[in-house]
């Protein structure tokens, strides 16, 4: 009686004759020590990385910093060494503010001393490099304070116009008075004349050291509505008309006169962050969303086109999240053989599930997208700690071991021992005229590269007698004759015609 392991070894040694492929699981890793390298920083929104697990970086939701946009009349946003205006709208004359951590949005905020502040010059257009009357706008500001002593002045533009023949002070200022920021108005506006031309609007929260609140003025050149908020809610309001009412009067417009600088934090102690001024009474973004530390309408990273073998599959997706109470986190797959194109959606998206395994995506090129969704304050962020693809990929075959080449009369017969890989289906030979270089295009055979099937020789017919020919062969798969090996020893013959001797 035949043993049982005589027959699984004939059976063995028959199934690995027959040639059968053993596709390989393969994992590309982002994030950890790995990095994130692959991530498409041109496709990023509203995306930032910070410190997470084991001192890694993680991919988060960015904070809700101010941008520029076409009505941003300044930007600073505290986020390099120095502070700018993003707009190059204005420019620094002088500054004692040092940057600091600890920021409201971004990760840089300004440490004000009360010692002199940021003094900006406004160059032509801008709100306050400009005289006469002003469109609306909006100034706008997070604060932390360190004490909010009584005189404390966050903000200040002093200048003067002519009226009649007579020149009048002018000036803006936000100063703190009993734990309330107060913003002071004199001869600002055209035609008010109610308390020698000097308004104030007065915040009735109490402002608290060492806690961040995000501050807003705006004036709307149609209406003259004044408006002050403190974190979105709306703190004080007065129409600057002439019967103080939304309707029936005449709107005093701002008016200003010499072109004079502005100061930030000219007498302030603590920290600031995204300084903006709006040449219109609304930020670009909607008012509720200012305050927010992150946008509510959350982010997406997308990494580059990652390439893997021809045919590959994607098995799954495998992600290490932090998701609090109310964050979510979604992810999305596409895959083909050409990313040039690729649009933003085109292949489709497809969304997939953590950890669980997905069908019927293949290709040579994958790409990955992520959406982070904050908590419904805008308050909490999720993270992405890493993540790991799994891929199913045909392993390409090793290449013939020797290589020979034979010159005779305009021709070369190249031969060559057959690869050891079982999974073989035929084999590539390159030929040029430079090593290294395979280009060639004489051969009646063809230009390089030739697929001469599963054979093991090839004559290249049609060469120049003299010059040199340089080879190599590569051996692809039986699946898919995209999925190639490397190059065999380089080898080289030169056409001769030897009749003569």
């Amino acid at each position: 009686m035949v043993s049982l392991k005589r027959v699984f070894a004939a059976s063995l040694c028959l199934f690995l004759s027959c040639g059968f492929l053993f596709p390989s699981e393969k994992v590309v890793r982002l994030g950890g020590k790995d990095g994130w390298s692959l991530i498409d920083d041109n496709q990023n929104f509203r995306i930032a990385s910070r410190k997470g697990r084991y001192g890694y970086d993680c991919m988060t939701l960015d904070t809700n910093s101010r941008r520029v946009y076409p009505g941003t009349d300044l930007l600073i946003d505290f986020e390099g060494d120095e502070p700018e205006d993003r707009t190059g709208n204005y420019r620094v004359v002088s500054n004692s503010i040092m940057p600091a951590g600890g920021a409201k949005m971004g990760k840089g905020a300004g440490l004000s001393r009360g010692n002199g502040g940021l003094r900006l010059s406004g160059g032509r257009g801008s709100l306050f490099g400009s005289t006469g009357f002003t469109t609306s706008f909006l100034v706008e500001f997070w604060l932390n304070p360190a004490v909010a002593e009584n005189g404390e002045k966050v903000f200040s533009w002093r200048s003067s116009k002519n009226v009649g023949n007579s020149p009048i002070y002018q000036m803006m200022s936000a100063s703190f008075y009993k734990n309330h920021l107060e913003w002071t108005f004199t001869n600002v506006f055209d035609g008010y004349e109610k308390d020698d031309g000097e308004l104030s609007i007065s915040s009735y929260s109490v402002l608290i050291p060492d806690e961040w609140t995000h501050h807003a003025i705006s004036y709307d050149v149609e209406t003259g509505l004044l408006e002050y908020r403190i974190n979105g809610r709306i703190e004080a309001m007065r129409y600057i008309t002439s019967n103080g009412k939304e309707l029936g009067g005449d709107v005093y417009r701002c008016n200003l006169g010499v072109i004079a600088d502005i100061d930030i934090c000219p007498q302030y102690t603590g920290l600031i962050d995204d300084f903006h001024i709006q040449r219109s009474n609304e930020s670009e973004s909607a008012a509720s969303m200012r305050y927010d530390t992150y946008a509510r309408d959350g982010g997406r990273f997308v990494t580059k086109p990652i390439k893997r073998s021809p045919n590959a599959e994607l098995l799954k997706v495998d992600a290490v999240l932090d998701v609090p109470a109310q964050t979510d986190v979604m992810m999305y797959v596409r895959s083909g053989d050409n990313q040039f194109e690729w649009t933003e959606s085109y292949p489709e998206w497809i969304p997939i599930t953590n950890h669980s395994s997905i069908k019927n995506v293949k290709g040579l090129y994958f790409q990955l997208a992520v959406d982070l969704y904050p908590d419904g304050g805008g308050a909490v962020s999720p993270s992405v700690m890493n993540l790991a693809l799994s891929f199913r990929e045909v392993d390409a075959p090793l290449p013939p071991f020797r290589v020979t080449a034979v010159a005779s009369d305009s021709a070369v017969t190249l031969s060559w021992t057959y690869s050891v890989d079982k999974d073989t289906g035929g084999y590539y030979v390159y030929y040029g005229e430079r090593p290294g270089e395979y280009l060639g295009k004489a051969a009646v055979e063809g230009a390089s590269p030739v697929n001469v099937g599963n054979m093991n020789s090839i004559t290249f017919n049609g060469l120049t007698n003299g010059k040199i020919y340089y080879f190599a062969v590569a051996a692809y798969s039986k699946e898919n004759e995209k999925i190639m090996g490397v190059l065999s020893k380089e080898v080289y013959a030169r056409p001769l015609n030897k009749s003569a001797e």
